[in-house]
Order: C-alpha cells, then sequence, then structure tokens
C-alpha cells in the first residue's frame, strides 16, 4: 500500500504524514514514511535527523528524505560513464557540458526524485508493507505522480532514436569489415528506465491512494478542489481527505465567527469529498512534533479509520 499526503503548504501534511505512519507501524506494519518535499521537514516532525537512506526511528517505522538534486547528480554521472563508451570521443566534451547543465533543470530533478521513490516502492513486500509518502506541496505532488504517464512514452521515443542510431553504426561496420554485435549501454540504460516507469506507473494506479490535507479555510479549499480533479483525471485515486486545526464548537467572540466561516468550508468539503469520505482533526495543543506528541494525533487517525 502507498499512501500520498499532498496540500498546500503550512495545512500541516508533514504531520498527518508522520502520525499516520506511526499509527500503520504501531499496528504491525513495517512503514516507511519518505519525503519528497525539497523543503524537507519530516525530520523536524519526528524529532530526529533523517537522511536519503531509510532508517528506523522507532519500531517498524523507518524514514527518510530524498533530495532529487543529489538524485540527479548520481544518474548525470552514470549517463556520463556511458556516454564514454559509446560516443565519438571528440564530442564527448559537448555532451558531458550539456548533461552537466541537465543535472540542474527542473524535470531532471523531478525525474530524479521519482526514480528514487520508485526504488523504495519496489522494497515494498520485501523490506516495508506501507509506504508513506510526504509530498511537496500541491503542484509539485501534481507533476511527481504524472511523471511516469508523461516519460514513458518520452523515454520510448529516446530508446527508438537510439536503436536506429546504433543499426547505422553497425551497418556502416558491417560494410567495413568489422561488425561486431557490441552491447549499447545507453540503450540497455533506456530500455531498463521505461520498463521501470511502466512497472511504477502500474503500481501507483493499482496501490496508491492520495490523502488531501487542508484547513478549513477558503484559499485551502480552492486548491484542494483543483489538485482532486487534476489527480482524478490522472488515473490517481482518492483517499479520505483530512481537514486540520477545526475550532471546537464552544469557542465564542472571534474564534466563534471563524468557526461559522470554518462550518461553510466544511460544508463543501463534505459534500465534494463524500466518496473518500472526510477527516476532521481537532486543533490540538502542542507543536506536535516528536513520537510522543505524534501519538495522540495517531491515536484520532486510528480511531477515525484512515484505513476504512
Amino acid at each position: 500500500m502507498i499512501r500520498f499526503f499532498g496540500g498546500k503548504g503550512g495545512v500541516g501534511k508533514t504531520t498527518m504524514a508522520a502520525a499516520y505512519a506511526l499509527s500503520q507501524a504501531r499496528n504491525g506494519h513495517r512503514t516507511l514514511v519518505v519525503s519528497t518535499d525539497p523543503a524537507h521537514s519530516l525530520g523536524d516532525a519526528l524529532a530526529t535527523p533523517i537522511r536519503d537512506e531509510p532508517a528506523e526511528v522507532t519500531s517498524g517505522l523507518w524514514a527518510a528524505e530524498i533530495s532529487g538534486e543529489r538524485q540527479a547528480k548520481r544518474r548525470v554521472a552514470e549517463i556520463t560513464e556511458d556516454a564514454r563508451h559509446a560516443v565519438p570521443l571528440e564530442v564527448l566534451p559537448a555532451v558531458e557540458r550539456h548533461l552537466a547543465r541537465a543535472a540542474q533543470a527542473p524535470g531532471t530533478l523531478e525525474s530524479a526524485l521519482l526514480d528514487r521513490l520508485t526504488e523504495l516502492v519496489e522494497g515494498l513486500g520485501d523490506r516495508w508493507d506501507r509506504v508513506v509518502v510526504d509530498s511537496a506541496p500541491t503542484g509539485h505532488m501534481l507533476r511527481l505522480l504524472t511523471l511516469p504517464e508523461l516519460l514513458t512514452p518520452w523515454i520510448e521515443g529516446l530508446a527508438r532514436q537510439r536503436e536506429q542510431a546504433s543499426g547505422l553504426d553497425r551497418l556502416v561496420a558491417g560494410m567495413l569489415g568489422d561488425a561486431r554485435d557490441e552491447p549499447d549501454p545507453l540503450l540497455e540504460r533506456l530500455h531498463a528506465r521505461r520498463a521501470r516507469m511502466e512497472w511504477m506507473r502500474e503500481r501507483l494506479a493499482a496501490d496508491a491512494r492520495v490523502h488531501l490535507v487542508l484547513v478549513p479555510e477558503y484559499l485551502p479549499l480552492a486548491e484542494t478542489l483543483r489538485a482532486a480533479d487534476t489527480l482524478v483525471e490522472g488515473g490517481m485515486r482518492l483517499a479520505a481527505v483530512i481537514v486540520n486545526r477545526v475550532l471546537p464548537a464552544e469557542e465564542t467572540g472571534v474564534l466563534a465567527r471563524r468557526r461559522a466561516q470554518q462550518q461553510e468550508v466544511l460544508a463543501r468539503v463534505r459534500e465534494r469529498f463524500d466518496g473518500v469520505g472526510v477527516i476532521e482533526v481537532p486543533l490540538l495543543a502542542g507543536a506536535l512534533t516528536g513520537l510522543g506528541e505524534l501519538r495522540t494525533l495517531a491515536d484520532l487517525l486510528d480511531r477515525a479509520g484512515m484505513d476504512s
């Protein structure tokens, strides 16, 4: 099972992802919670240092914060090494300069981030039973989730071009009496990446659900509604929507007026997401950081039936 938590910045999605992952671990599921947000705060929520490689933070719960930039540099280094064996020496410096610039491109960073996430998802069933993803704010999450669908045909096109170029090279070599069927590392890497993207696309469609998190205000509501439409159009399935920091009914004065506004937003959320369910999380005391405080929220999510 794969669960994504996404929403507008500042609504508490990282806290919700951490608490949900903790609840899953306590229920006996080997759980990995991973942050794909460039502005990582998962380590702050868990009150423990977290790195790219998953590490166990409590019994049954692993955590990681993955970096698209670090993964992009690693992937570009691999492609550069392949290029040294596949392109003429006179054009190699230009290829290396191009790859160095490509490592910093936004599309490259997100693609590399997806590669690393795919590696971690491949551990489902072996290393862990649940993967919980603390996504970046909504726009970044949407791009990440739609990348497998976008990248697969693009990689197929690159592979066809490379196959045509390799076929021409073999034809010329045969005419010169030097026909050798040597492996093409670039082509092999393209085929392998295409297969992994197809696998990830199928895995997301079959096993992934997205929890959208918002606070009961109009701007987060508008962004949540747009995100839900985009996700559904892209073939993703929604899970229960979480409305965070709901004021209690007994508030008076200014907070009472704010609660009235919140109720208007909540009514729209319940109407729009009746099919997947809505979980209301009250405004809680404390910073909700560290395993101790997160357990309170994990208890609440358990009682709300997050897996139902």
